[in-house]
């Protein structure tokens, strides 16, 4: 599975890119059929100001979650395990279908 992160309108340190990778390298347990994931940090106008989009392609859809909260962390937590549920159901769709 391949990971690609993209920071819009700032520079991520390595320390953050480390643990997106870490974080989201997770999600292949759940799918093993998942090609790649898409990261996108973005930065908002509004309190809980950063923003994370996760897009995990599987064969035939694109899965997509989006986050907002007051650290790219919490963000990115909160992103995984929403898609970690959206690729249980997925699965559970295609395979009962």
């Amino acid at each position: 599975m391949e990971i690609r992160v993209q920071s819009l309108k700032f520079d991520a340190d390595q320390k953050l890119l480390d643990f997106v990778q870490k974080k989201v390298s997770k999600v292949e347990r759940f799918d093993e059929t998942i090609t790649s994931v898409d990261v996108s940090l973005s930065l908002l106008e509004r309190p809980e100001n950063k923003n994370v989009k996760l897009q995990a392609h599987v064969p035939g859809e694109t899965l997509v979650i989006e986050r907002a909260s007051q650290t790219f962390e919490e963000a990115v937590n909160e992103a995984v395990d929403a898609m970690k549920e959206k690729i249980i159901r997925s699965k559970e769709k295609r395979y009962n279908a």
